[in-house]
């Protein structure tokens, strides 16, 4: 029972007066009474929502310890089971507070709310009855529901732009081309504040892309430094704040660098060579010459060839501009023909100087021929042989096995013995 009620019920009792007697007629009389029953409620019913969950909208602005929503549940119950409390679950991690007794939640004194941190809160509201008799043990019950927050933005930040320093890169001869700039909020305007571009960018206010006015541009100064500013527009269409940043184009040459054979640019250098040459000998059929068109220090590069070890070295190892290139034997014992029949580098020309790192290469392709560098050599270091001593001439005694790695005539073996006994 939900609450406290008699119900009456009737009770017939019969009483009957003396024995039946054959002369007097058997009679008997009922007396009723009204009897009344009270029903006590038991807490067996939890808290009911009546307005959760639900989605509210607050304004970042809303000052500390503002009253936000109004919780309201109801159990059915009587008594201390009816009687409902309420709580938040995980109140230390939470910007909120709940008063228990009105369920009115509040922003906490000392907080504020921030969308640029927090777009969304999601706070979880606990409603407790105060407990009561249930099978004869006392119970406590309760529901939760979750409230969910939506911090509204209001205007109390300046632009800022995000992912500075802006660096931009053009070639000296471009087409129009864009350069993206973020910024952190889509309601503002972006405009220049100094020129300082010799009039060849301009800039989208809404999309914040510079971009190259006009083909062919020829960009004649190495850095442009482009003062952006970012103004922040109210609804009404004021323009309330703004911030500043410095937008730095480098004019970066384009990557200019050749190689150049007897007859013109060439990508591949070959040559032919004994083996094992020596050490320090310069391959003058080799004619490498290495050009940066660029200037200044655009136009200073490295030198180095990547390839099997270090059999071989390149000099200089620095050019600016144009440099004559001259390959060098480092380790003459491993330009081996019978381990490489042809050894294959890149030379590689790199920028120093600059933040592109251009860089060309070129294949060096040498092919090696073989010299009478190598000795025979038996297959053991000596045999051993029994032979009766009746043996006639002509019989077997031992084979012996020898090779030679280089290829051709030298690599052909003949046999020949001396010594005691060699005679026979």
């Amino acid at each position: 029972m939900k609450q406290q009620q008699a119900e009456v019920m009737s009770i017939s009792l019969k009483c009957p007066y003396g024995q039946p007697h054959s002369s007097i007629p058997n009679r008997n009389k009922e007396v009723v009474e009204r009897v009344t029953v009270f029903v006590m409620d038991a807490n067996d019913e939890k808290p009911e929502f009546k307005n959760m969950p639900t989605l509210i909208d607050v304004l970042e602005t809303t000052e500390s310890g503002s009253s936000i929503y109004k919780v309201e549940a109801v159990d059915k119950d009587t008594g201390s089971g009816g009687s409902v409390t309420y709580f938040l679950q995980n109140p230390q991690s939470t910007l909120f507070a709940m008063d228990r007794n009105s369920g009115v939640l509040r922003i906490k004194y000392g907080e504020m709310l921030d969308c640029e941190k927090t777009k969304t809160h999601f706070v979880t509201v606990i409603a407790k009855d105060s407990g009561g008799h249930f099978n004869g043990k006392e119970q406590f019950m309760s529901s939760s529901a979750t409230l969910t927050i939506n911090v509204i933005d209001a205007q109390d930040t300046p632009p800022s732009f995000i992912g500075t320093p802006y660096f931009g890169y053009v070639d000296e001869i471009s087409v129009p081309r864009d350069f993206e700039m973020n910024r952190q909020r889509s309601e503002v305007c972006l405009l220049f504040v100094s020129p300082g571009d010799d009039g060849v960018f301009s800039i989208n206010e809404t999309s914040g892309c510079i971009t190259l006015l006009t083909l062919p541009i020829y960009l004649k100064r190495e850095i442009f430094n482009i003062k952006v500013k970012a103004t922040e527009v109210s609804p009404e269409g004021r323009l309330v704040d703004y911030g500043v940043t410095t937008v730095v184009i480098r004019v970066v040459d384009l990557n200019n660098i050749t190689f150049y054979g007897e007859n013109g640019p060439q990508n591949m250098f070959e040559l032919t060579m004994n083996e094992h040459p020596p050490e320090g000998e310069i391959l003058r059929r080799l004619k490498i010459t290495v050009n940066d068109s660029d200037q200044g220090a655009n136009a200073k590069f490295n030198l180095r060839l990547i390839g099997p070890g270090r059999m071989l070295r390149v000099v200089p190892q620095t050019g600016l501009n144009e440099a004559q290139v001259t390959i060098l034997v480092e380790d003459s014992a491993a330009m081996d023909y019978e381990k490489h029949h042809f050894l294959t580098y890149k030379l590689l020309a790199a920028e120093i100087d600059t933040p592109e790192r251009f860089s060309a290469t070129a294949d060096v392709v040498i092919h090696l021929l073989d010299t009478n560098d190598n000795a025979p050599k038996f297959s053991s270091e000596y045999y051993i042989a029994r032979i009766p001593e009746n043996s006639p001439g002509g019989c077997n005694v031992v084979s012996v096995m020898a090779t030679d790695p280089d290829s051709g005539p030298w690599g052909d073996v003949k046999y020949s013995m001396y010594g005691s006994g060699a005679d026979l």
